[in-house]
């Protein structure tokens, strides 16, 4: 069974689903990415993952700043599509461009909706302490990730980092994916309403965010270093330097809320205690604690900010 798609994402998330559909012979009429923006040192501009995967396979790129225009939905439906296949895209889908393909705008999510709608759904499951996560598909509305479920894939986040559980869906959507176009197209599938209670909305990380307040407890901490790690990172201050901290193990050990307790980089924080494991001082690799402290002692008793 082989359709005619297109494929609109942007990130590192939407990639493994692009790569998947191509492998699975399926057309890709036309990959819809964010434009190419400047990044690294030298600010060169440099286009998505998924537009450099597209680029890669030789697939048309198309890259519009809106899709409000009469003219871009236009191009558009012409593409004679089977189904479109949205995934972190990063632009809103008007009713027009929604109702073109046959089979609708198929849109995969990173969370178990309605719980974390919105741009950051890995990273506030695991902020939140939310005991297990996933990935679903829905049929695109004009809401904000508000239509129908199609298909659900269901994970335990345990003590899993924002990277590693972004890594895991991205797969797992992947597969999800695949299997609800072949569903769709065999007619076997029927879409499931979001229940109306239960909603949450996953804004994106503020800067201020990512800074650690000791005083509050060590398993909200521990949330949030974990849920901003690898990037932006959690961070603090120690010797007047900006510290990321990237994980960490809950240590059983009070104290002053900020101050090391022992020589392993344990900090006591308002209610328990962290024991911090991988840190990134600036303009270096991330590293483990003992290879930090070989090169940045830091005496117990000192306070971090």
């Amino acid at each position: 069974m082989t359709l005619r798609l297109a494929f609109m994402g942007t990130p590192d998330f939407a990639v493994p689903t692009l790569a998947e559909l191509i492998g699975q012979g399926h057309d890709i009429a036309c990959v819809y990415s964010q434009p190419p923006r400047p990044k690294g040192r030298g600010l060169e501009t440099e286009p998505s993952p998924v537009h450099a995967l597209a680029l890669k396979h030789k697939i048309a790129v198309r890259t519009p700043v809106t899709l409000k225009d009469a003219a871009q939905q236009e191009l558009f439906a012409a593409l004679d599509l089977d189904a479109a296949i949205v995934v972190a895209y990063g632009l809103l889908l008007p009713k027009p461009i929604l109702d073109a393909p046959r089979l609708g705008c198929i849109n995969l999510h990173g969370s178990l909706l309605p719980r974390w709608r919105g741009a950051a759904p890995i990273q506030r499951a695991i902020m939140a302490g939310d005991a297990e996560t996933g990935v679903m598909t829905m049929k695109m509305e004009e809401g904000l990730d508000t239509g129908p479920i199609l298909m659900a894939e269901r994970v335990p986040i345990g003590r899993k980092t924002y990277g590693e559980l972004h890594d895991e869906l991205a797969r797992l959507g992947a597969d999800l994916t695949a299997r609800t176009l072949a569903a769709l197209e065999r007619d076997t599938i029927a879409a499931q309403p979001q229940p109306a209670e239960g909603a949450t909305y996953a804004k994106k990380i503020a800067k201020d965010e990512a800074r650690i307040d000791w005083t509050k407890p060590a398993r909200e901490i521990d949330c949030l270093i974990r849920g901003l790690s690898p990037f932006p990172g959690a961070w603090c201050e120690a010797k007047g330097e900006r510290l990321k901290i990237l994980n960490c193990d809950i240590a059983n050990e009070h104290g002053v809320p900020g101050t090391l307790l022992d020589d392993q980089l344990t900090v006591a924080c308002g209610d328990g205690a962290l024991r911090l494991t991988h840190l990134q001082r600036p303009g270096k690799a991330a590293m483990s604690a003992n290879d930090l402290l070989r090169g940045f002692p830091l005496p117990r008793g000192i306070v971090l900010g």
